[in-house]
């Protein structure tokens, strides 16, 4: 399946198919059984590099 990136309005990346993760570090991030994944766009997520809902807490809107 080829990879599909969404744009969540004023929300997170969604990725569905296999694709890599890389940290900041450069360590690889384990995805594996994670066929979709949300990649946080606001900068607040706890659980970063993916989205735990902080946008709508903090009111975040994309550009």
């Amino acid at each position: 399946m080829p990879v599909k990136i969404s744009v969540r309005p004023n929300g997170p990346y969604l990725i569905e198919g296999d694709c890599e993760v890389y940290d900041s570090a450069g360590a690889k991030v384990d995805t594996t059984g994670k066929p979709k994944i949300a990649l946080c766009r606001c900068g607040g997520s706890a659980a970063k590099p993916f989205c735990d809902g902080t946008h709508s807490k903090t009111g975040f809107k994309a550009p």
